[in-house]
């Protein structure tokens, strides 16, 4: 997939909106009963950004990152400030905030997931674009060694030098950033003044990778 690994500037992101999407088909059946399913297994966020923008050099700057990424072409990171910690967003990160998995004694590499809601009905997200300097890893109750693992922040994949014991629990805590591409092959500028101006929304939405 193209993608350029390069995080969109965060003042440009202030006031923007966005959240989580999910795709579910319902039948009603003859007696009044639903079938409900799903062909995602994920959700899919979308966000607005732009509509905030009042400078003509900040709205210069969010052009040039636009034609950069060739329009809708090239995916890049964008900070959610709602949801970019393995944590809540005001908390502090720990090597303890998300289980990865299980050691068996082999076993070296453990993907970043973010998990959602309750143990029973819970929504684990893959994540795939950490924040470099922020990935903690815990065996059990003790945080292991930075010089310990390995964490791939085009992927999300942690790689530990040696395998954990069986039944050793793997947990992780991070920061990260959402995959998007921009939504749109336009952007939109009005001229208000010499100085300032207004930008029309732009749209971007989470990509697969």
């Amino acid at each position: 997939m193209a993608f350029h690994e390069v995080r969109l500037p965060a003042r440009l992101a202030f006031g923007s909106t966005g959240g989580v999407e999910r795709r579910t088909e319902i039948v009603t059946l003859g007696s009044g009963f639903e079938r409900r399913s799903t062909p995602w297994a994920q959700g899919r966020r979308r966000y607005l950004i732009g509509a905030n923008l009042r400078s003509l050099d900040d709205m210069a700057t969010l052009t040039a990152f636009f034609e950069a990424r060739r329009g809708r072409l090239y995916g890049f990171r964008f900070r959610d400030f709602a949801d970019f910690k393995s944590c809540t967003p005001g908390g502090e990160v720990t090597p303890f905030d998300q289980p990865l998995g299980l050691g068996d004694g082999v076993r070296t590499s453990f993907e970043l997931v973010k998990r959602y809601g309750e143990v029973e009905a819970s929504a684990d997200r893959r994540i795939h674009k950490p924040v470099a300097g922020t990935v903690r890893v815990g065996l059990d109750a003790a945080e292991l060694d930075p010089a310990a693992f390995d964490a791939e922040l085009s992927t999300g994949v942690v790689s530990l030098h040696s395998p954990p014991a069986a039944g050793v629990t793997v947990t992780a805590g991070f920061e990260f950033d959402v995959p998007v591409r921009f939504d749109a092959d336009r952007i939109d500028v009005t001229l208000e003044s010499f100085a300032a101006g207004r930008m029309a929304a732009v749209p971007l939405i989470e990509v697969r990778v």
